[in-house]
Parts: C-alpha cells; structure tokens; sequence
C-alpha cells in the first residue's frame, strides 16, 4: 500500500475528526493527519506549509466537510482555487458530507481540485481506495 506524507481533515465537528483521525491511522495511508475546525484555519495552514514549515506538512489530500460556520466548504473551495498552483497542484480534494443533495455534488465537482464526492463517514476501505486511485 503506497503511502502519502499528509492528510488534512477540514471539518468543524471534534467527533467526525476523531473517528476520521482513528480510521486513518487504522488504514496506515499516511504519516501525518492534520486537523482544521473551519475553512479559515485551513487557509492558515496551507499559507504555513507553503513556506515548508515541518509542522505543516503540505497535504496531499484533503478531505473537506460542506457544512462548516462562517467559510462552509464552497467558500473554502472558492479561496484554495486562487492559490499559487505549486501549493495546490499535487493536492486532491474530496468533498465529505452527510447532504444527499445532488445539486452540492454536482457543485462540488464543477471544482477541478475536487476529485470526489463521499458521504461520511469515512471508512478504512474508502480511505484506501481514496489513496490507491489518486496517488
């Protein structure tokens, strides 16, 4: 199973990252799993590990909630597409979410940086097959 240095958890609730932290460790796809509560802090980190800071690792997946306060996971969207191409080109973003809306899929696709679309929770099997596909 190839391995990835870093996945960021972009989710405002403490249990789903919790269990979301558990289950990866669990399906050992990476080394580090790093934790944003909005898309502000998400932000905050990108612009850190941009300047190779060894605390923040540049994810090379992100997994982002749609239902976040202030900046949901549209707007974080809206603002990680502006950024520099060397920060997000590698970086996969699948949108996670408990909405069974088809029109927040369909939007969230329309992103490029979006790869895919899952319902939560996260599970050892799909964090495997996540990582298999786009790395």
């Amino acid at each position: 199973m190839k391995k990835i240095s870093c996945i960021l958890l972009i989710d405002d609730n403490k249990a789903d990252n919790a269990f979301h932290q558990i289950k990866i460790k669990k399906a050992q796809v990476c080394e580090k799993v790093s934790i944003a509560t909005s898309g502000t802090q998400a932000l905050d980190y990108l612009a850190k590990a941009v300047l190779q800071n060894e605390a923040f690792p540049k994810p090379d997946l992100i997994f982002l909630d749609i239902n976040l306060p202030g900046m949901d996971g549209f707007d974080f969207l809206d603002e990680f597409h502006k950024l520099n191409d060397e920060l997000k080109s590698k970086t996969k973003v699948i949108m996670l979410t408990t909405s069974l809306n088809p029109d927040d899929q369909t939007r969230a696709l329309n992103y490029k940086e979006v790869k895919s679309f899952l319902n939560k929770p996260l599970t050892v099997e799909l964090i495997q097959d996540t990582v298999a596909s786009y790395f």
